[in-house]
């Protein structure tokens, strides 16, 4: 079973640069074994085009390496938090990337709004980025408490993370989550286009808003409508199972 998450884990990390999401070694993938509560995460700083899936690192929730002969991704923490906290929600796959658009949001430190039905159908509500971390927090344990800032902004807010598979962590970079690695990518590629559009839509907006003073936020209605046919107890998007 730890030799076929590997392989998924591997195929998943490929994606990254195949879909234009990372640049050198700047981003992972991990995938949760839930039985075991173990996690199998890329290596750290291992380029992409030498990745083999013997190269894959497998973890346990407190971050220690159970198999594997390399480093695993120094974020490991922050997946393991995210696993300890949301693994029996359904959370089975993490992306960490410093995709151009997303990033860029992140380091404005605002969250990103829904201007659209494109976001809506993945994304309920504006994309939260999280407080930043105190000098305390990155001078302990950084990427643990990047995990803890994570779920806590999540509680705070009542946000529920299937309903919301992304964040953004203010001054460094997204997350995106989803059932597997696969589904985890799909969200963090969807996030980089939610992510451009938003900045086009703002830039667009400004220059329109002397003659306009429209909010142009997508209203409610419209964001529940395109959510919940994809997400809703009555979805009806796609083919059935």
């Amino acid at each position: 079973m730890l030799e076929e998450l590997k392989e998924q884990v591997w195929k998943a990390n490929l994606q990254l640069p195949a879909l234009d999401l990372v640049v050198f070694t700047w981003g992972n993938v991990s995938a949760l074994d839930r039985t075991r509560g173990l996690f199998a995460i890329k290596p750290s700083g291992v380029a992409y085009e030498h990745l083999k899936p013997s190269d894959i690192v497998i973890c346990d929730f407190d971050g220690n390496v159970v198999e594997g002969k390399l480093n695993p991704s120094s974020d490991t923490p922050t997946h393991a938090r995210l696993y300890q906290a949301w693994g029996d929600e359904g959370i089975g796959g993490i992306v960490h990337t410093h995709s151009r658009w997303a990033t860029s949001w992140a380091q404005a430190g605002r969250a990103i709004p829904c201007y659209g039905t494109t976001h809506a159908d993945y994304f309920y509500g504006p994309i939260p980025c999280m407080r930043s971390l105190t000098q305390s927090e990155i001078e302990g344990a950084y990427e643990l408490e990047t995990g803890n800032v994570i779920v806590s902004g999540f509680a705070d807010d009542n946000r529920n993370p299937n309903e919301c598979p992304a964040c953004l962590v203010r001054n460094h970079g997204p997350f995106a989550w989803g059932k597997n690695g696969d589904e985890a990518v799909y969200h963090a590629k969807v996030l980089e286009e939610v992510a451009c559009m938003a900045a086009y839509t703002e830039d667009i907006f400004t220059e329109q808003r002397e003659e306009s003073k429209e909010d142009p936020t997508a209203p409610q209605y419209l964001q529940d409508k395109h959510y919940l046919r994809k997400h809703g107890p009555n979805a009806y998007y796609g083919q059935p199972s």
